[in-house]
Formats: structure tokens, C-alpha cells, sequence
């Protein structure tokens, strides 16, 4: 009749040790943090953490995490504000880019052997955010393909599903084009990478205008009129 207890005490502490081996990667600038609205909160800092990640992952109203976690709301948006711009802060400087090696060796075996060069599959990603009030912000983040006020990021993926490129975020008026330009995706790539994209990413000339360390954009491929690749080869001046 205990098994089913024992087993949620040892899974709430996996979890705990999991929660602290990431609190851990914030370094000690996580308990020194000057709070949004000079709020001074009254959870510890391992709980101002998980209602950060509680509130990122379930999007629960400042409502009910404020009961949830008996604060009051004020709080609970000052310690969410503050935690999302510090956690920005400090894991911006991690680089998440795994080396070739790595993708080859997590990528699906099928994906693998029809495209063994790719390193990264980038899409655009956009999320609805509340119109603002001042009319050049509403022209910023004005998207017409939304037809909407949006915020947009171009995420990188490996073939393997890992996460290993992030962009900044711009406002829904900025094109996927724009964001890869100021993405610095070309200073990370090595000679006979590959890119993969939707057909919606017209990219192509960036590629193949721009030098990445005397390597220029070479091949490019069509995957079934959905998917293209941008393959890197090694090229000397005489041959462009």
C-alpha cells in the first residue's frame, strides 16, 4: 500500500535535484536579483524559479499561481518579470551549437543516410502579443501574415530534434530573411554543412553572396517542394 507513495517521494525529489541543478546554472547572481517594482518577494528562491518555469510552461494566470503558491499577484508578476530577464541574461552566454559530430551521431538513422551533411532545420516562430499604444511600436510589430501584432524568432533544430539556435526576437514586421541576416547562423557553419528551411525562406542569395570563412553557397536542393537545402562546399576565387 506505501509502494505508490515511495515512489512520488523519489520522483518529487528527482525532481528537486533536477530543479536545483538548474537554478545552480544561474550562478550566484540568482539570490542578489533587484525585483521588477522594487517588490521584495516572499518565496525562496528555489520557488521564485519554479513559479517562473510553472508560469512559462502551463501559461496559468498570475491568479491562480498566486494562490497556488499563496502570494499575491503583484508579487507573482514582479518575480515572473524579473526571473525571465535574468534567466535571458545568463543563458543567452551558454552556446548551444553542437558540433558536427554530435548531430551525425543523434540524427534519425533514416534522416541520415538522405541527408548526412544537415546540420540545422530553421523555421520562423511567431507569438501573439498585445497591441502596444505607441503607433511606431504598432507598425513594428504589425505582421501581415498574421494580420496581427506579433513577436518573431527563428528557432534552429537538429535532425536529431535538439535545440541549437535561437535568434533574437523582433517585431512581426521583420522578415524571416532579416532575422537570419542578423542571426550570425553564417559564422557557426563549417564547410559542407546543410541547411534545411522551408520553401517560405527566400535565403538563398544570402547564402550564396555572402563569404563564410572563403566558403560560398554551392548546391541547393529541393525536398518535394517543401523543404530546401543550403549545402556549404569549399570553393577557391576562381571558380565562383
Amino acid at each position: 500500500m506505501m509502494l505508490p507513495s515511495s515512489r512520488l517521494l523519489y520522483r518529487i525529489r528527482e525532481l528537486h535535484s533536477i530543479l536545483s541543478t538548474a537554478l545552480a546554472s544561474l550562478g550566484p547572481a540568482a539570490f542578489s536579483l533587484n525585483y521588477f517594482n522594487n517588490v521584495q518577494p516572499h518565496l525562496t528562491v528555489i520557488d521564485q524559479f519554479f513559479l517562473c518555469l510553472v508560469k512559462l510552461r502551463t501559461y496559468k494566470p498570475n491568479f491562480e499561481l498566486s494562490r497556488l503558491f499563496r502570494i499575491c499577484e503583484s508579487e507573482v508578476y514582479s518575480i515572473f518579470v524579473t526571473w525571465v530577464r535574468f534567466m535571458s541574461v545568463q543563458w543567452r552566454e551558454i552556446n548551444i551549437w553542437p558540433s558536427r559530430e554530435n548531430v551525425k551521431f543523434f540524427a534519425p538513422f533514416d534522416f541520415k543516410d538522405k541527408f548526412p551533411e544537415t546540420r540545422v532545420i530553421v523555421d520562423g516562430m511567431e507569438n501573439p502579443v498585445r497591441k502596444p499604444r505607441i503607433p511606431a511600436a504598432q507598425q513594428l510589430t504589425f505582421s501581415s501574415y498574421k494580420n496581427r501584432n506579433t513577436a518573431k524568432t527563428v528557432i534552429g533544430i537538429t535532425p536529431g530534434g535538439l535545440t541549437s539556435l535561437i535568434t533574437q526576437t523582433f517585431g512581426g514586421s521583420a522578415s524571416d530573411r532579416q532575422i537570419i541576416e542578423r542571426s550570425g547562423l553564417l559564422n557557426v557553419l563549417c564547410p559542407g554543412d546543410q541547411i534545411m528551411a522551408d520553401k517560405g525562406f527566400d535565403v538563398q542569395d544570402i547564402f550564396a553572396a555572402s563569404d563564410v570563412h572563403s566558403k560560398k553557397l554551392r548546391h541547393v536542393m529541393c525536398l518535394k517542394a517543401i523543404r530546401v537545402v543550403f549545402n556549404y562546399k569549399s570553393l577557391n576565387t576562381d571558380s565562383v
